[in-house]
């Protein structure tokens, strides 16, 4: 009966959307506004998560993907969205740029893989190599937000450019905003390079290494 009512509850959510509300504010997280419409445990959310039906991405999914890691990670990973092989295999850090995020985090940042919270933006891989609609990350959106409420991190970053766009509603220059730290609600944003473009863009690796320094830092 719960999980219907949530359901229920996050279609009334994406229709008011389509009229025009919006359920976060730009720079400020609009935290409370799912707060009460959402389960208040992970364990809850993710079965809401998984049984989501709000656009037609659950259509070209074989799961959601609930997030991975710590439920009270100081640190949080968003990626914009699920990628074929994370759909086809259901797991977290898979090929390449999977192993190089783990390699940030267990090599630069002294962390486990099972310290920090790794999650998506959009919870279902898009159709193809389609980027998902305005609506379609809209819909994931109050999700997302639980999530920041129930793990409280201390730092958010965001891989690449459309998750940050997607997280701070923000769609300004990225390489201008990366690498920066941004008040976010009660925790701390910090945008870095996607995984996978640093594979196919090496030259870049040192400019990624000083962000996760910063984030080491802030860390400490």
């Amino acid at each position: 009966m719960d999980s219907f009512q949530n359901i229920a509850l996050l279609e009334n959510l994406y229709r008011l959307k389509s009229l025009g509300y919006d359920y976060v504010d730009p720079i400020t997280p609009n935290i409370q506004a799912t707060s009460n419409t959402l389960p208040d445990s992970l364990h809850t959310l993710g079965e809401s998560i998984s049984q989501c039906y709000l656009c037609d991405l659950s259509k070209s999914r074989r799961q959601s993907m609930r997030g991975y890691g710590n439920e009270r990670a100081q640190l949080l990973f968003v990626d914009a969205y699920v990628s074929a092989a994370e759909d086809e295999s259901s797991e977290y850090y898979v090929g390449r740029s999977g192993v190089m995020l783990r390699d940030m985090i267990e090599k630069v940042l002294n962390l486990k893989a099972e310290e920090v919270y790794f999650t998506h933006a959009v919870k279902c891989k898009p159709f193809g190599f389609q980027i998902p609609s305005h609506s379609e990350c809209s819909s994931c959106s109050p999700f997302l937000l639980k999530q920041f409420e129930l793990i409280k991190p201390r730092i958010i970053v965001t891989l690449g450019p459309d998750a940050f766009n997607i997280v701070s509603g923000e769609s300004g220059d990225f390489e201008r905003m990366r690498g920066e730290i941004i008040p976010y609600g009660d925790a701390l944003l910090i945008p870095m390079y996607h995984p996978l473009y640093l594979v196919r863009n090496p030259s870049l690796k040192k400019e990624a290494f000083r962000d996760l320094q910063t984030i080491k830092g802030q860390l400490s």
